[in-house]
């Protein structure tokens, strides 16, 4: 037999008053007895019969466990590739500090709200690059967000292709865990400025494959200067660069794919709603496995109580006699 719990302080002071209080009553009644010159031993069966209810009702308290049982335990979850932008573009300012550390902030909201999914990270610009495999891991992925840079990636302008690639051939390849492939999503974020040739090849891949694409505009359309080390990035006349959010082209992609659109600047952040749309895809089922459990039975001991107390309201016993 298990307990779900300790004997503790609590049980404790009851049972110190239970002694003590009956303690009492019993010296008052033998006392009493011995006075009247009377039998007094018919009072030890009321005795034995309440301390007998009061250990039941401590053992109820407690919780007792017994009896080993089989329960399937189900892991329901989803694949999450996350694909994030760190072209130089990300490190504008239009967005408050930069675009890309608002990106990290909501990236750790996506996190913790799939912690039973399986979640991966891939960093691009004009290439991409694996991060973080699929994982259950959130503290490791916490700690991959806040490490981002846009110094990790090479700084050549921005292309969807290759980190959609890698992102639909790692789910791909992960047949083992999940068959549906409607289980599988991924998180292109970005501003928009893509420069590749291929992503509309890719896009019609990731369709016809089943997978889930949703894309997360970052920045505004009135756009911001990019901050550098020694002050903002210019152009070859001297001209301060300015970027835009480009939310045609992210809204095209997902469009293609079946997929929606949303984004994130200082009026608007749809980050809750793309995480309530995430939510609403059916998971499958990615591990099942037999434990051992064992159920409270306090109510078995409660009952012997109540029985045992109804008894002794019941039945009356002289404890002197005259």
């Amino acid at each position: 037999m298990s307990w779900y719990r300790a004997l503790g302080i609590t049980e404790l002071i009851f049972i110190a008053l239970f002694t003590v209080l009956y303690g009492l009553y019993l010296t008052r009644i033998i006392r009493l007895a011995i006075a009247l010159r009377t039998a007094y031993a018919s009072v030890f069966i009321k005795l034995v019969l309440r301390t007998a209810v009061f250990i039941l009702l401590i053992m109820a308290l407690l919780g007792p466990s017994f009896g080993a049982a089989k329960r399937e335990v189900q892991s329901i979850g989803k694949d999450i590739m996350i694909c994030v932008d760190l072209s130089k573009s990300m490190d504008a300012f239009d967005i408050t500090p930069t675009r890309l550390e608002k990106v990290k902030y909501e990236m750790k909201k996506i996190v913790q709200a799939f912690n039973s999914d399986r979640i991966g990270i891939i960093i691009f610009s004009s290439e991409a690059f694996m991060q973080c495999p699929l994982t259950y891991d959130q503290n490791a992925l916490n700690l991959l967000i806040e490490t981002m840079n846009t110094n990790l990636v090479p700084s050549s302008g921005t292309d969807f292709a290759p980190p959609l690639r890698m992102a639909m051939d790692k789910l791909e390849q992960d047949n083992t865990r999940m068959a549906r492939t409607t289980s599988k999503t991924i998180i292109l974020i970005s501003d928009g400025e893509d420069f590749g040739e291929e992503t509309n090849t890719i896009a019609q891949q990731i369709e016809s494959k089943g997978f889930k694409l949703f894309t997360l505009g970052v920045g505004t359309e009135e756009g911001g200067r990019i901050r550098t080390s020694s002050g903002y990035r210019t152009d070859r006349q001297g001209n301060p660069v300015i970027t835009k959010l480009d939310a045609k082209a992210l809204q095209s992609l997902a469009t293609k794919t079946g997929g929606r659109y949303f984004e994130i600047n200082e009026n608007r952040n749809d980050v809750a709603r793309l995480i309530n749309t995430i939510n609403s895809i059916e998971g499958e089922m990615m591990d099942a496995r037999l434990i051992d459990v064992s159920a409270n039975k306090y109510f078995y001991f409660l009952l012997i109580a109540v029985i045992l107390l109804a008894f002794d309201v019941l039945v009356h016993v002289r404890t002197i006699r005259i």
